[in-house]
């Protein structure tokens, strides 16, 4: 009778309708005023609310259900008319009709049926108090708050549910990703120990046995020994070189940050998704934590895009600025609260644990992140991180070319100036 998890809680409330519907009906069958009708029709009511109760197409908010719900009532109706004992099946009525039908037909539905209660002592010429109102109208006010409660703190769980299976997922994600910087980072540090050291060796060795072969005489005995030691240090320079390439990151192993965001937004566009890049101000050479930072925040962002933003557009930007670079991704989305995200508040079925995700990553390097977004405004994310050491020595303003990038304090109107510009097609590589 309902698709929901059998939970013990669960269980033991459906346990308790079925016995307490079952015990009113008998109750109504053996009293000693019951006629042989009452005990037939009681027979027949349980037995059809025992069928309906087994029935898997008997779900909520199902035509199933309402059909089900009717022939109970009918029955129900017809055993009031004889018995004024059978008011009281109408109060597991209520929790059927509550629980089966949408809120909007379940409430006029316990109202009919505990108007059909009241009906019942005029119709059999009882005593008319104030109970006789009172009486069904608080169990149907009471079955109305507890089903209602119950259905609150379902969905409640629910997402709980979802929250707690997302953070497990995320955390085992973080935990790969954790691993896998690792491993970038060490293999980065052994290609550069490699390049600093071993190729560079090889290469002074190469060079000064080249000159010595120049100057020994064609004929001397040691110039075959000198060549041939000159060509085992170019051998093995050119197999540290390979080795050297071997150990740089495999997402960016093809070319450079720029192309492999190019490569990453024509991956991502499709015919309902149109995603462009531009580059904007004086590319430089970045460290592999940075372009590996860069293209998995991009990587993040899009998939939000493609998952929850239901977007027509889609631009990615990366600016070259004097002090520091940036990322931007800008999207025509249906936007969502900051606030709520903020405070961990979600809607069902979103996610929720990319943009921690993306913060941490970009803090790690001395970053920072930032969104701009409203529900129905679309979304604008930029990620700032200092250009290091090596790459501040240029002149200023050689970071930034004419039409460059916003810079960080610049960066209030990022939907509407980076994203328009890449939405109309300025500068846009992929």
């Amino acid at each position: 009778m309902d698709s929901r998890s059998h939970t013990p809680v669960t269980t033991a409330l459906r346990l308790c309708l079925h016995a307490l519907l079952v015990g009113l009906l008998a109750l109504t069958a053996l009293r000693p005023t019951s006629g042989t009708e009452v005990v037939v029709l009681a027979g027949l009511m349980a037995a059809l609310y025992g069928a309906g109760a087994l029935a898997p197409s008997v779900q909520p908010h199902t035509r199933a259900a309402g059909v089900w719900l009717v022939a109970l009532g009918a029955v129900w109706l017809a055993l009031l008319v004889l018995s004024p004992d059978a008011l009281w099946v109408a109060f597991p009525l209520y929790f059927l009709q509550l629980h089966l039908l949408p809120v909007r037909r379940g409430l006029p539905a316990v109202v009919v049926t505990a108007a059909a209660a009241i009906a019942c002592f005029v119709l059999h010429h009882q005593a008319v108090t104030p109970g006789t109102f009172i009486g069904p109208l608080l169990g149907a006010a009471v079955a109305v708050a507890t089903v209602l409660g119950y259905d609150a703190l379902f969905r409640e769980s629910e997402r709980r549910r979802e929250l707690i299976e997302e953070l497990v997922s995320t955390r085992a994600e973080l935990a790969e990703a954790e691993r896998a910087a690792g491993t970038l980072a060490e293999r980065e540090r052994l290609a550069r120990e490699i390049h600093d050291t071993l190729a560079q060796g090889l290469s002074s060795i190469q060079l000064l046995l080249r000159a010595a072969e120049h100057t020994l005489p064609a004929d001397a005995p040691a110039t075959a020994h000198v060549r041939r030691a000159r060509e085992a240090a170019q051998d093995n320079l050119a197999e540290a070189r390979r080795f050297v390439r071997a150990l740089s990151p495999p997402d960016l192993e093809h070319g450079s940050l720029a192309a492999a965001l190019s490569r990453l937004a024509s991956r991502t566009s499709t015919p309902e998704l149109t995603v462009r890049f531009a580059v904007s101000g004086t590319p430089v050479g970045l460290p592999t934590p940075y372009e590996v930072a860069l293209l998995r925040t991009a990587q993040s962002a899009l998939a939000n895009v493609v998952r929850h933003a239901g977007a027509r557009r889609a631009g990615i930007t990366l600016s070259f600025m004097e002090t520091s670079v940036s990322l931007d991704v800008v999207d025509d989305g249906c936007g969502f609260d900051p606030g709520a995200t903020d405070r961990g508040r979600r809607s069902p079925g979103s996610g929720g644990f990319g943009l921690p995700a993306m913060r941490a990553r970009a803090r790690s390097l001395g970053g920072t992140l930032s969104v701009e977004t409203a529900p129905g405004q679309g979304t604008a994310l930029a990620a700032t991180l200092p250009l290091p050491v090596a790459a501040e020595g240029r002149t200023p303003g050689e970071g930034r070319a004419t039409g460059a990038g916003p810079s960080t304090g610049e960066r209030g109107s990022v939907a509407g100036e980076s994203g328009g510009k890449l939405f109309e097609g300025e500068e846009a590589v992929a």
